[in-house]
């Protein structure tokens, strides 16, 4: 089926389109959204102006489009923007990375049915310590580049996470019932590498932004490097 990835540039919508292409499909554009607030019910916000270099990695068109951000009129505005391309023909379904989010996969899934297209959701459900291990045995490079949660402080902000970061990950769940893979919106990241990108991202250039308990890492700068 030719499918759209609603693409936020992280690690679950990545991975869900890498599952998509390993199962045959055609991953025909990646759908951005950008939020004009900051605290988007549907929408992932730190450095969604940079899928731009992940979509060019994967060699896969982008559509970039910007949304109010407001609870349920984003969903009217993702309604209005998918409806384009389904009367167009262009797609037969869309990817989502939702892994336990009620509020997000049953808006998309709504969507889908009055579409009658496919909403393809592999992750959704998922064990979260066998997610996180296939992500990192399959190459992926996921950046944290946004933490909001106790024990995830600013050391945290720009580390690959690899096993070590996942075992820490996991006792913070012990501790304080922080998602291992951020679900709740405890951290957010950013791919720099994956199985479908021709080029790894390489971060030239990065600042740390820490408030209270909550933190982003802003990406100034990115460059391409190829992969030996």
């Amino acid at each position: 089926m030719r499918l759209m990835s609603l693409f936020s540039g992280g690690k679950d919508s990545l991975y869900a389109a890498y599952l998509a292409i390993k199962e045959g499909h055609e991953v025909v554009s990646l759908l951005s959204l950008e939020s004009e607030r900051e605290d988007s019910y549907m929408f992932h916000v730190p450095n969604i102006s940079l899928t731009s270099f992940q979509a060019k990695a994967m060699g896969i068109p982008l559509i970039q489009k910007k949304v109010k951000g407001e609870k349920e009129k984003e969903v009217i505005e993702l309604y209005k923007i998918i409806g384009e391309f389904v009367k167009n023909k262009e797609i037969d379904g869309i990817i989502t990375g939702a892994i336990e989010s009620n509020y997000q996969r049953e808006r998309i899934q709504k969507i889908a049915d009055d579409y009658g297209i496919f909403h393809y959701a592999p992750l959704w459900k998922t064990d979260t310590n066998e997610y996180m291990e296939s992500l990192i045995s399959n190459g992926f490079k996921a950046i944290i580049v946004s933490v909001s949660a106790l024990g995830l402080d600013e050391s945290y902000l720009g580390k690959v996470i690899d096993l070590e970061i996942l075992s820490k990950l996991k006792i913070l769940n012990k501790k304080y019932g922080v998602h291992a893979a951020g679900e709740g919106g405890e951290y957010e990241t950013f791919v720099i590498d994956a199985p479908i990108f021709k080029k790894k991202l390489i971060i030239e250039k990065s600042r740390k932004i820490m408030e209270n308990l909550s933190g982003v890492l802003v990406i100034d700068s990115v460059s391409f490097e190829d992969k030996s």
